[in-house]
């Protein structure tokens, strides 16, 4: 597990140069990246974990629309204070022990939303439920940003795109599975205990490979140069400098808002449709479509990018796309919903259920569906419109690399000057 990996033959200069530099890629980097994936996708379908089954959740319990909506809104409201501590945890503890602490906030979390079943004296479920979610929200935020710093600091150049791809995506199919895994075993009330048990099955796994098989921070070697002559500013100087980077503002602000865009409509999309008529497994089959897709993307998208290095123009182009289906499903939503069920021939039910409808009637999504294009939309042309920096980051590595080249060539050794003979 600690033996040295060979790289692809596409990276034959570089792994040279890694070699007579003496950075060095360890196998076991594919271990911490197996675990944090597997936390990450443990964290997402617990987070979705109640939305495809919403109407049902909401009878058994006899919660409103509302509370339905916090057990998973809960995820985006820790994670704005809790998300600058995690940043902290993250480069004063180091990688290691940030992920055991989220695994085991993970594991309690979905272990304490199974106490309303297994004590019936409970008066108040809902306080239950909501206190388990918000271990999962705590633990999201230290498992959200850990997959970038793990491809930095284990993984060599042209394998830190990927490596990143395969930690961040890990959470949307998470949220794949809980879109159809949730509606698949709640067909009536009293199987909602068996579907809280099986989600605790990952999240137990998680954390018992995140205490058993991790061992360091960071490896012994480095495995590239930016990971050898990285520095990291104090936390507080780091985080002045990043409020006074242009560029990062504007990613901050055209990401967050796309994620958070993403996350709305990931919960309520069972809701939008119910009121439609439209079955839970329905709704979870058109949530796991949206992640499908976006999973097969991002995969071909991070081969890609470790190629070219074309970052800036893959993710303008991504943004611009999905702001054009985002318009699509909101003006054009009863017919593509039309045109879907005919295909799949889904049955239609007439909207029964308190998360269907209010104290007037059925709930219309409408204004939502249009303000969520808008916001899309309008983040694509921030980003496209006032986005332009250099790679500096890849710059510099190429100028490092470049000038260790020359200075190890033998031309360089040739022309190193010699001292003077002596009479």
């Amino acid at each position: 597990m600690a033996g040295e990996e060979e790289d692809r033959p596409g990276a034959d200069a570089t792994s040279a140069l890694g070699a007579l530099l003496g950075y060095r890629a360890y196998a076991r980097r594919w271990v911490f990246l197996l675990v944090l994936s597997l936390l990450n996708f443990s964290n997402a379908a617990l987070w979705l974990s109640f939305a495809p089954v919403a109407d049902t959740i909401a009878h058994h319990f006899f919660l409103s629309t509302k509370q339905i909506n916090w057990l998973s809104l809960i995820y985006l409201v820790a994670s704005i204070p809790s998300g600058v501590v995690a940043i902290w945890v993250l480069d004063s503890v180091g990688l290691r022990w940030a992920t055991i602490v989220c695994a085991w906030l993970n594991f309690f979390g979905s272990v304490f939303r199974t106490l309303p079943f297994l004590f019936i004296e409970i008066q108040d479920p809902f306080a239950f439920l909501m206190a388990g979610q918000s271990l999962c929200a705590l633990a999201q935020t230290l498992v959200i940003f850990s997959p970038a710093k793990l491809a930095a600091l284990w993984f060599p150049e042209h394998q830190r795109a990927t490596a990143n791809m395969i930690g961040t995506m890990s959470n949307p199919l998470g949220i794949l599975v809980a879109n159809l895994l949730s509606p698949a075993l709640v067909k009536k009330e009293k199987d909602i205990p068996l579907m809280l048990g099986i989600y605790i099955i990952p999240a137990g796994l998680a954390c018992l490979l995140a205490t058993a098989c991790l061992w360091e921070s960071v490896p012994p070697s480095p495995p590239s140069a930016g990971a050898a002559h990285s520095t990291s500013e104090k936390f507080l100087d780091g985080l002045k400098l990043l409020l006074r980077n242009r560029a990062y503002i504007i990613l901050a602000v055209c990401f967050g808002g796309g994620i958070g865009i993403f996350s709305s409509f990931s919960v309520l999309l069972e809701q939008v449709l119910c009121v439609k008529g439209y079955s839970n497994e329905f709704a979870g089959l058109c949530g796991a479509l949206f992640i499908v897709f976006g999973v097969l993307g991002a995969l071909v998208l991070s081969l890609y990018v470790d190629r070219t290095k074309q970052f800036t123009e893959v993710v303008k182009i991504g943004f611009c796309l999905t702001s054009i289906v985002c318009v699509a499903f909101a003006l054009a939503e009863g017919l593509l919903i039309m045109v879907l069920l005919t295909a799949l021939t889904v049955r239609r039910a007439e909207p029964s259920v308190s998360t269907c409808q209010d104290g007037q009637g059925p709930l219309d999504w409408t204004v939502s569906m249009l303000l969520m294009a808008g916001l899309c939309a309008l983040f694509s042309c921030f980003l496209v419109v006032f986005f332009h920096t250099r790679y500096r980051r890849l710059q510099a590595e190429a100028h490092m690399s470049h000038s260790i080249q020359e200075d190890t060539s033998p031309e360089a050794a040739d022309h190193e000057p010699r001292p003077a003979a002596t009479p």
